[in-house]
């Protein structure tokens, strides 16, 4: 037979600990001003996203946050030299705005308003 006198004290601390943990657990769940909660950022509008995409151009991650404000509402207008070797003109319907993009360093090089086929050399380069 095991002598439970030894096992008391342990098993006073896990009862111990086992209330608390419930305990704090009710509390949370129940009361909300105890729970965290995170709050979205509001979404930026059509034309913030524009602005960012024209201050950045031309630095390392413009294409990538093209991408992202515009993913499937590009239409591609062309190519044409410029950049690495060749750039993309890609148009964006909704918001009547053409980007060139270079696909080699994957950057934006130039954006403006309407639709463009062809940017001038000096813009693209």
């Amino acid at each position: 037979m095991l002598k439970l006198k030894s096992l008391s004290p342990l098993f006073a601390t896990l009862a111990i600990a086992s209330a608390i943990s419930a305990g704090d657990v009710a509390v949370h769940s129940f009361l909300p001003k105890f729970q965290n909660t995170a709050i979205a950022a509001p979404e930026m509008t059509v034309q913030q996203k524009i602005d960012i995409i024209s201050k950045s151009k031309g630095q390392v991650g413009s294409g990538d946050q093209l991408r992202r404000f515009f993913y499937g509402d590009l239409l591609p207008l062309g190519v044409q030299p410029g950049g690495a070797g060749m750039v993309v003109n890609l148009y964006n319907k909704a918001n009547n705005v053409t980007f060139s993009y270079c696909a080699t360093y994957d950057v934006v090089v130039a954006v403006k308003q309407g639709r463009v086929a062809s940017f001038p050399a000096a813009e693209v380069k």
